[in-house]
């Protein structure tokens, strides 16, 4: 069959995103503070752009008894924006939200806070002070604590290290070499920094222990019995090594004194640096009962368009005929940075509205909990449920809704936090998945440690309770809850 060139005429649509509209969509992922710095430097790149003297304070009565008019009514009237919603829903496809579990984040201010000080990895290089190391070998200890993870234990391979060491930092050493530095390194506090593994990491801590007969039973169990130690089969480590029941009793207590993180430890000591978390808003319930909603501008000034700007690109446009070309430049010049002021300004007010009436949205459909506190009252909600009450696109609202975090009296809470699935009872009728695993954390937090709960007998009283769910729906949400099956829950005493 003979094959033909043939030459057609199509005609698409194809929607593009205009700079004003990137601009909106990218101020709208924008946290506060992140918002704060980049007002900052527009400011600094546009002298058209100035500040103003009024500052954005924002409040909005979230109550339903003071709407003068039904909320889809009013958000269509106020917030529907066809061209950026438009805009908004074809960049990505990120309207999934993770998971939030636990409770929420508290607070004592606006701003949470972490207190400064040094790193784990500071803190081990002060300990290279200790030690006796070549200067090859300060090099390498150096790359080998910059390599350990949050836990504190090196997953890197040394043949690896004796790469990137050759590659990055012109340090040609063999595996033999890395490892006896990696020897001193494993000497450092606390205990079992250094560990290729958590058999290793815990070996480390063991070898330290003065008591030397019980550091040998505990060397015997993690060395030759570590998988029935990590499943926590007593019983057959026991009958195994022959110990009586007081030893066995001593050996397992001491064994769970173990840290399989020295590193993380050391953060929570030692502290892991700033880091301040800033609510985008800040939701307060009034002694007359009603809910406020506050948009958090923290020194976000108000911003205008510079008044000596605009009167000269006026004038120009007036005389524009009897421009010259310096002029005309001049007038081209004005014109852009007057047009990027306003654009700017206009982004910065438009990802305020929206922040506002995605916020007011959530309120409304979780207001038990903004009056309450109480997480088991939340109520099934999806980004779909608040696109459909705002008008916006999901991609909106899942924007609106990435890393930013709300004030209450209860706390400080990621927005993502209110999201939470539905399941569907044999009645038909929702509950929330969010109220279903809180019951279920208090039944296995009462449970007797000696006897733990299996799935099955967790489902059997979770229907008496009123929920119906099957036993794997159980092990499902044990795991979402990072609950550990019955076997691995068991204490002994």
């Amino acid at each position: 069959m003979a094959q033909k060139l043939i030459q057609t005429q199509e005609q698409k649509q194809i929607q593009k995103l205009s700079q004003q509209q990137m601009l909106q969509v990218r101020l709208l992922e924008m946290p506060i503070t992140e918002l704060e710095q980049n007002i900052s430097m527009e400011l600094d790149d546009n002298p058209a752009l100035e500040t103003g003297n009024d500052d954005f304070d924002m409040e909005v009565d979230c109550s339903q008894d003071r709407e003068d008019e039904d909320f889809d009514t009013q958000t269509e009237r106020e917030q529907r924006e066809e061209a950026l919603d438009s805009a908004l829903s074809n960049i990505g496809q990120d309207d999934e939200m993770e998971p939030v579990a636990g409770n929420g984040y508290v607070d004592d201010g606006g701003e949470r806070v972490y207190a400064a000080g040094e790193s784990f990895y500071d803190k081990l290089k002060e300990q290279m002070m200790d030690v006796e190391l070549s200067d090859e070998e300060v090099q390498i200890m150096e790359y080998l604590i910059g390599s350990l993870d949050s836990d504190g234990l090196l997953r890197k391979q040394l043949i690896d290290i004796s790469d990137e060491l050759a590659v990055y930092h012109n340090v040609y050493c063999d595996v033999d070499k890395i490892e006896t530095v990696l020897k001193k390194l494993q000497s450092f506090d606390p205990p079992g920094i250094g560990g290729r593994n958590l058999q290793e990491c815990l070996l480390l801590q063991i070898d330290r222990k003065e008591d030397k007969q019980m550091a040998q039973l505990m060397k015997t169990v993690v060395t030759l019995y570590f998988d029935d130690f990590k499943r926590k089969h007593w019983d057959k480590i026991q009958t195994a090594m022959q110990l009586s029941d007081t030893t066995a009793s001593n050996v397992m207590k001491e064994l769970t004194r173990l840290n399989p993180k020295p590193g993380a430890a050391m953060g929570e000591t030692l502290g892991k640096g700033t880091q301040q978390i800033t609510p985008d808003f800040i939701v307060d319930v009034n002694d007359d009962g009603f809910i406020t909603l506050n948009l958090n501008n923290g020194n976000m000034p108000e911003l205008k368009v510079a008044p000596s700007f605009a009167e000269m690109l006026d004038n120009y446009k007036t005389n524009r005929d009897s421009l010259s070309r310096r002029e005309k430049e001049t007038l081209i010049y004005l014109r852009d940075k007057v047009g990027k002021a306003q654009g700017f300004i206009d982004a910065v007010r438009m990802r305020r509205r929206t922040l506002t009436i995605t916020m007011r949205a959530i309120i409304q459909m979780q207001e038990r909990f903004f009056r309450e506190g109480d997480e088991s009252e939340l109520r099934p909600m999806s980004l779909k449920d608040i696109a459909a009450m705002t008008g916006l696109d999901i991609s909106t609202i899942s924007r609106v809704c990435n890393i930013k975090y709300v004030q209450t009296k209860w706390g400080l809470f990621p927005l993502r936090f209110f999201f939470n699935d539905s399941y569907t009872t044999d009645s038909g009728s929702l509950l929330s998945t969010r109220k279903i695993k809180i019951a279920l954390r208090d039944i296995i937090a009462k449970e007797d440690k000696s006897h733990p709960l299996s799935d099955e007998t967790l489902a059997g009283i979770m229907a008496e309770k009123g929920y119906n769910i099957a036993r794997r729906t159980v092990a499902k949400y044990r795991e979402q809850l990072n609950i550990p099956v019955a076997r691995m829950r068991k204490k002994t005493h």
